[in-house]
């Protein structure tokens, strides 16, 4: 090798070794530092104090220690996966607090849009969010709202007695035309003349010991096919308009205690009543919060 090269090969053999002893020293700054990316940021996030402390109070069933455990070490890094992942499971599970689910969920998809569970997350969160509208109160109301609610309950009360006894007059009417045209078709066999006529003496009056049997006519007829009501409230007016019949007594109430999640719909539809009838048999309740174990009289079907 000639003289140039030998000195060229020096000088980039210098200038390595220079490079050398000033890069490593920076190298290992950057990698001590954070500067790189870090493919073990999850195993960091889970190998944290507080975190294992934690997974420790999950293991022993200690769920409030662990919410306050995961919620540390939330403190120290807010952009702990981990962490809200385990705190979103704790509030759907253990301690429900579903607004709390919620938002860790949302946090730990946001910090994670690619974790493999993120399907299954997104589910929860959906079931968190429809729970959450089921116990949300939907505003105070008004003394105007209130006294139209107490109106329309005592309109639905009204007009379902009315219904009722209506419904009622009507089954005893047909009743009514029912036993009449029993009564038309198989009329009481009448007493022939000849032996009416024989029993009584030439002078029209019965004889002594016997009694006249008494004539079937169509008024008498139909005396004794009207129901009892119209005939008694017939013989008060002296008989000669027949009153409608009266209404029967009502259906015995029933008792239902009110579960979880119920409305007072689908109890009217549990017991086949109407639901302005439920409303109407209890005026006192409000409809927007019923609470479990709540007890609803039911009217009769």
């Amino acid at each position: 090798m000639n003289v140039p090269g030998r000195l060229n090969t020096l000088a980039f053999m210098k200038c390595l070794v220079g490079w050398l002893r000033c890069g490593a020293p920076l190298l290992l700054g950057l990698l001590g530092g954070g500067c790189l990316p870090q493919g073990q940021g999850q195993n960091d996030e889970e190998r944290e104090p507080h975190f294992l402390a934690g997974k420790s109070h999950l293991n022993t069933m200690d769920y409030p220690a662990a919410v306050e455990s995961f919620e540390r070490a939330l403190s120290l890094n807010p952009k702990s996966a981990a962490a809200h992942f385990e705190l979103g499971c704790l509030f759907a599970q253990k301690v429900p607090d579903p607004a709390a689910a919620i938002y860790h969920y949302e946090r730990f998809l946001k910090l994670r849009p690619d974790a493999p569970n993120a399907e299954w997350v997104n589910q929860i969160i959906l079931a968190c969010k429809q729970e959450l509208a089921r116990t949300v109160s939907l505003g105070p109301v008004s003394e105007k709202q209130q006294r139209d609610l107490e109106k329309l309950l005592e309109d639905n009360k009204r007009l379902s007695e009315e219904n009722r006894r209506l419904t009622e007059e009507a089954a005893k009417w047909r009743a009514y035309a029912a036993a009449a045209s029993r009564a038309q078709t198989n009329p009481p066999a009448r007493v022939p003349q000849a032996s009416a006529a024989n029993a009584q003496p030439a002078g029209g009056l019965p004889a002594a010991g016997t009694s006249a049997p008494p004539v079937v006519t169509p008024s008498l007829l139909a005396q004794n096919s009207r129901p009892p009501e119209a005939s008694n409230r017939g013989a008060e007016a002296g008989g000669s308009v027949a009153a409608a019949p009266s209404g029967a007594p009502p259906a015995p109430a029933r008792a239902h205690v009110v579960r979880a999640r119920e409305t007072l719909a689908s109890i009217a539809r549990q017991h086949g009543v109407k639901l302005e009838a439920l409303i109407a048999a209890n005026p006192k309740v409000n409809p927007r919060r019923l609470r479990p174990g709540q007890t609803l009289n039911v009217p009769g079907p």
